[in-house]
């Protein structure tokens, strides 16, 4: 198997630690989405296809997975991983778990938003969160606002059910950005 990291232009992503796309190309990797043309056209480059995986190489050539593709926010142009933002948060004591995706906004496109899970027995104000999270990420990649739940909702298996959170706030839009 051959890994491939590709730009949001369609270009080859050499240097180290610059996230890209993954695409791979293998003997074993499925040819077409069934009846999705368009689909199979955008998830190619050559003989390369893409897993919807965004990742970066380290200087000695080992990949790392940073997030989902469908997940990422951009919110000024700015590509913003919500993986990043999530690992950010819950090292704050008070936080059991968070899930982190892009709300409408008019002013940048997307604009990062948190919900929330909280240890029981804790307190957490949405701005001690905010304090936190500007110790430890780049200031367009501090959410800008914070919500709380008593629990997230996830599939069988465990995996967030992010676009259960993300579809209240993008409702009666018909553009996916604000």
């Amino acid at each position: 198997m051959e890994i491939k990291l590709f730009d949001e232009s369609g270009r080859a992503v050499t240097e180290p630690n610059a996230p890209g796309e993954v695409f791979v190309r293998s003997a074993n990797t499925f040819v077409d989405y069934h009846k999705a043309a368009e689909k199979s056209t955008a998830s190619r480059r050559g003989d390369f296809l893409s897993v919807g995986d965004i990742a970066y190489r380290d200087a000695e050539g080992f990949y790392y997975i940073c997030d989902r593709k469908s997940d990422m926010i951009i919110s000024g142009g700015m590509n913003v991983y919500p993986a990043e933002i999530e690992a950010a948060l819950e090292r704050h004591p008070a936080v059991q778990e968070v899930a982190v995706f892009g709300i409408p906004s008019e002013e940048w496109g997307e604009a990062v938003h948190a919900v929330v899970v909280v240890q029981a027995g804790q307190a957490l104000a949405p701005e001690a969160l905010m304090t936190f999270a500007r110790q430890h990420l780049a200031s367009y990649k501090v959410p800008r606002s914070i919500s709380f739940a008593p629990e997230l909702p996830k599939t069988e298996s465990g995996k967030v059910l992010k676009r259960s959170l993300r579809e209240p706030f993008w409702q009666g839009r018909t553009r996916r950005v604000g």
